[in-house]
């Protein structure tokens, strides 16, 4: 299995789950050095050695182009994890684009897509993304999704980014059941941790807050649970699947948009990253160039 992030927050929880059911994990991290330390401890703690780290910097597709082309063994799960949230300023990844997007959706789709033959030879893998609640607080900004035109705006520009997270397991699923390949997306909940750095903290009540292990558990569970066998398409919160809501509620924060679960966005944003990322809409990974 692969986690990306797994050095902080509910990816260490995360990790420490899947290894302590003696998976054999990788930590996929930008910041070698403390994931390192966290797999060192995480091996102790869980008496499992099978946990490595690679390096991996989702908002420069080359560094996911090159742990594509080292990735050379069959895949079970693939957990969407690491993201930023809510940069103050406008900020563009190396090749131009909001930077959001660019790490929270566009680095984690041409890793799904490059990985794609790894996760076909598993026979019964999983992708699981990790959206939020922020999805209820925007759709895709179809002409505009890197704020070329629109005043940069950090919620709207998280917003969206969260709402693809949802939308590329629904691509997934519409494209890839045959080969036995299904994938769920799911909202932690709101957990303290370093993501916050750029709001000024965890604003959330104290009584709806979760702990990481909370957070953590329902990737766990659309990861590796018997429970959930076969399910493809769905967005869960709680560790279950969460409700359709017509507007964002007005107190707590629950439920997913419409606009998150619809097939013919989720068509139209694969489009559009297959093109960004440098492919067709139907290709199996990343351009190696």
């Amino acid at each position: 299995m692969i986690v990306t992030g797994g050095a902080s927050g509910i990816d260490i929880e995360t990790v420490k789950s899947l290894a302590g059911a003696r998976a054999s994990v990788t930590i996929a991290a930008r910041r070698v050095g403390a994931a390192e330390e966290v797999a060192e401890a995480l091996r102790k703690k869980t008496g499992n050695e099978k946990i490595d780290v690679r390096p991996l910097d989702l908002s420069d597709l080359r560094s996911v182009r090159t742990f594509v082309a080292e990735w050379d063994k069959p895949l079970h799960a693939l957990i969407n994890n690491a993201g930023i949230m809510a940069l103050p300023e406008l900020e563009r990844s190396p090749e131009g684009w909001e930077m959001q997007f660019a790490t929270n959706f566009l680095g984690h789709f041409a890793l799904t897509l490059g990985l794609r033959p790894h996760l076909a030879r598993a026979q019964g893998a999983r992708v699981v993304s990790v959206s939020s609640t922020g999805s209820l607080f925007g759709p895709l900004f179809w002409d505009d999704p890197h704020f070329r035109f629109m005043p940069y705006d950090p919620l709207l520009a998280y917003a969206q980014s969260k709402t693809a997270c949802i939308l590329l397991s629904i691509g997934i699923k519409d494209r890839w059941v045959s080969e036995g390949i299904v994938s769920n997306a799911l909202n932690p909940g709101a957990i303290e941790t370093n993501l916050q750095r750029d709001t000024g903290g965890l604003r959330t009540p104290e009584h709806l807050r979760k702990t990481p292990e909370q957070g953590a558990s329902t990737s766990v569970l659309l990861a590796g649970s018997p429970l959930v066998e076969g399910v493809n398409g769905r967005y869960f919160d709680h560790c279950q699947e969460a409700p359709l809501v017509a507007q964002r509620p007005a107190g707590k924060l629950e439920g997913v948009a419409a606009y998150a679960l619809d097939s013919e966005n989720a068509h139209r944003l694969w489009g559009i990253a297959a093109e960004i990322v440098g492919e067709r809409a139907g290709s199996t990974g990343p351009r190696h160039t």
